[in-house]
């Protein structure tokens, strides 16, 4: 049994108590199916009630934080000024992992470092979006973060052979530089965090993101946080991704990398566009101090609002199967994020 499945397994008997209890959510949203019919025009909070929905089941189903479902909803549901149970509770289902992980229960050990980081990125993101403050619980955990840390500036990330995120240590690294560079109250100025920085830099000054799709994460991050991409690097990367915009207005994920996904097929780059690709890059490029007015944008824009489903999701197929394509549930959280951007 490899790593992943051994993690599933895990997750399914770490936390079992109810104290780690998520509220069902009552409605269903069905399956992500490249087919649904679009929506006759774009509703924000219909894209937060499917966030509610995929977030909230797969905490209450898997019992932990995954980067394709509920980690990017706890992301962008703030953005809807209006907190709902659903978005609680997927917070507190990650604090109660922090404030148990040494506990010394069964099922309380976290059970990779990938969740330490995915937990403490998380909480700082919401954390900046909401109060405005760090809570304590998330320090804790960003914290606890360092201490794991690789001789290289990198993290031991999970990998699964399912590209883009659960793939490479490289996408851990700009993962938690993303968080970094948003979380509150000049967490990355902290003495806990300075050291840890410094060799996260080095990390990236000796390895340059491997594909447009990391390098857009590292682009996000840089504009929060000084030393993670020169100036000239900042210019090429929003320039390639420039580049990659289609026709009609999108971008597709299978363009942003040269990978082989999880069951062998080959990476597709002349894919249509979809809400991963199209949501990711119009969010960075705003991040990145590009106009919502620019031509780039605008067009972005008017295929996020056109292509949305009847969901509320926007559809992306999976790099990796074509059993699930979750990855359409970070897409849909990752469209609703740069709408509200663009929306400033």
């Amino acid at each position: 049994m490899n790593r992943c499945a051994i993690g599933g397994l895990l997750s399914l008997i770490a936390l079992a108590s109810a104290l780690f209890a998520v509220e069902k959510p009552a409605a269903s949203f069905g399956p992500n199916k490249a087919d649904e019919p679009l929506a006759k025009e774009y509703s924000a909070a219909r894209a937060g009630a499917f966030l509610d929905h995929v977030g909230a089941k797969w905490t209450t189903d898997r019992k932990c934080a995954t980067c394709h479902t509920n980690v990017p909803m706890l992301w962008a549901k703030p953005a809807l000024k209006a907190p709902t149970d659903a978005e609680k509770s997927v917070r507190t289902f990650l604090e109660n992992r922090v404030r148990h992980w040494d506990r010394g229960e069964k099922g309380d050990k976290p059970r990779w470092d990938t969740e330490v980081l995915v937990t403490a990125i998380t909480l700082a993101m919401h954390d900046a979006q909401t109060t405005g403050k760090l809570h304590e619980t998330t320090r804790a955990a960003l914290d606890r973060m360092w201490t794991l840390q690789k001789p290289d500036g990198a993290w031991d990330w999970l990998k699964c052979n399912w590209p883009p995120q659960e793939h490479d240590d490289a996408f851990g690294a700009v993962f938690v530089a993303v968080g970094l560079a948003n979380a509150p109250g000049d967490y990355a100025k902290s003495d806990k965090a300075r050291a840890g920085l410094a060799k996260l830099r080095g990390y990236f000054a000796k390895n340059p993101p491997p594909n447009a799709h990391h390098r857009a994460w590292l682009l996000w991050a840089s504009a929060r946080l000084e030393g993670l991409m020169t100036a000239d690097e900042r210019k090429k990367t929003i320039q390639e991704l420039r580049d990659l915009q289609k026709a009609d207005g999108g971008w597709s994920l299978p363009s942003l990398g040269a990978w082989q996904g999880y069951d062998g097929r080959d990476n597709d780059t002349t894919a249509a566009s979809d809400g991963y690709g199209t949501g990711l890059i119009v969010l960075v490029l705003r991040e990145a101090g590009i106009a919502k007015d620019d031509p780039a944008i605008v067009r972005g824009v008017k295929w996020l609002k056109t292509n949305q489903r009847v969901s509320g999701r926007w559809w992306t197929r999976s790099l990796n199967t074509d059993k699930a394509h979750y990855i359409a549930n970070a897409g849909s959280a990752y469209a609703l994020m740069a709408l509200s951007r663009c929306a400033d």
